[in-house]
């Protein structure tokens, strides 16, 4: 099997099969008429059969095997000229696909919401959406399975850690809103009267069950955590239930209380208010254009979640 031809000897060829005439082609491609035909030349050498009927005073014929070439050639500088394209996007952090890992809350109620607006009518990098917990999606954006994580931290020593080696963007603080079950026609509880009350969070070592804990000893109360899981729609369903009270990410309920079944406990005016950290966790380096965007729609959507949230705030008092 011969070697791939020259591609400069096959872009010559290419010029003389287009334009009929080494003279044309050489005027195109700024040559000598004799270094195209040295070309042409040459190529017939390397690819050991004739390619070009030369005709003293008319148009160049090209043979079966030159008819061939040239399809092939087109086919060749096709991909060529894409693989350029594609090369100069990826230079310029333009990239084909990018995949995301998501934790379920954020999956379900905050990207929604954004994707839409960052690929309008389906232009731009193909995305590809992963639901993973951040334990789970710290690693695999390290392995390079996962282009960026949308994470969460509920307590500053949570992981990821600033000095992990990752590249690792504030999104904002989505408030965690404490909720029990509608009760229509009767006011909010207090939460005084939750304090005998079945609770539910996470598991004992679980991030928000930590955070819960330590809230509660800032408070100096006891919540009797009895329905344990990492899973907050379950958690959610309990609480509608009227089976526990609960500490919920704001972006599961909705704006309305009542429409979520779930109404907030009124907290005395001293009692800070909790959240939790979103993040935005890449490997080190330059993003993409389209993780930057991503980055802002997410700061954008989580402010306003807050802003909503604050406004329940003010009306529940």
């Amino acid at each position: 099997m011969k070697p791939q031809p020259d591609l400069k000897l096959l872009s010559t060829f290419m010029a003389v099969a287009n334009l009929g005439s080494m003279a044309e082609a050489a005027a195109a491609l700024g040559y000598v008429a004799s270094a195209v035909s040295q070309h042409i030349a040459a190529l017939e050498r390397n690819m050991g059969i004739e390619l070009v009927i030369r005709r003293p005073g008319s148009r160049l014929i090209l043979t079966a095997a030159g008819r061939s070439l040239a399809q092939a050639s087109e086919t060749l500088f096709d991909a060529t000229a894409r693989f350029q394209d594609a090369a100069n996007g990826i230079s310029n952090h333009e990239i084909a696909e990018l995949r995301v890992g998501s934790y379920p809350s954020a999956m379900s109620h905050l990207l929604p919401g954004i994707l839409p607006a960052l690929q309008p009518r389906g232009r731009g990098p193909r995305i590809r959406l992963t639901i993973v917990e951040t334990d789970k999606g710290l690693s695999q954006v390290k392995s390079g399975h996962l282009d960026l994580l949308i994470a969460y931290r509920y307590l500053p020593e949570d992981p990821p850690a600033v000095s992990g080696g990752w590249t690792i963007t504030s999104l904002g603080h989505e408030p965690l809103v404490l909720v029990t079950g509608t009760r229509p026609g009767r006011r909010p509880l207090e939460l005084a009267e939750c304090l005998g009350m079945e609770w539910t969070s996470g598991h004992a070592h679980s991030p928000d069950r930590r955070l819960l804990h330590r809230w509660a000893e800032e408070l100096g109360i006891s919540p009797d955590v009895t329905l344990e899981t990492e899973d907050l729609h379950s958690m959610l369903a309990m609480i509608r239930a009227g089976l526990a009270v609960g500490l919920m990410p704001a972006t599961l309920l909705s704006g309305e209380s009542d429409r979520s079944g779930v109404e907030r406990v009124v907290l005395p005016p001293v009692v800070t208010p909790l959240h939790r950290e979103v993040l935005a966790v890449s490997r080190p380096g330059t993003r993409p254009p389209i993780i930057n965007e991503l980055v802002r729609l997410m700061i954008e959507a989580l402010e306003s979640v807050r802003l909503v949230c604050r406004s329940n705030d003010r009306h529940a008092k």
